[in-house]
């Protein structure tokens, strides 16, 4: 089957000057990496954030008697709309 990809010009003169010294054409080194590459296994699950927490974690939220009115005032130092 034939396709058009495009593929950043060092990477091209890479894999065809690979291809010239081994004796293969482009496309066979073009499937072989694809092989390679759906063959690989599945990486593991992403980086995890270690759990840095501190505190009681069944206390109750500090903020919630707080308005957004009111946070805003404690962050920024002024009223809203000022």
């Amino acid at each position: 089957m034939k396709t058009t990809i495009d593929i950043h010009d060092d990477l091209l003169a890479r894999a065809k000057r690979h291809a010239r010294e081994a004796g293969v054409p482009l496309r066979a080194v073009v499937e072989e990496g694809l092989r390679l590459a759906l063959s690989a296994p599945e990486r593991a699950e992403g980086y995890r954030l270690p759990d840095l927490s501190v505190g009681d974690p069944n206390a109750g939220d500090p903020l919630e008697a707080y308005t957004w009115q009111d946070l805003s005032e404690v962050i920024y130092g002024r009223p809203v709309g000022e």
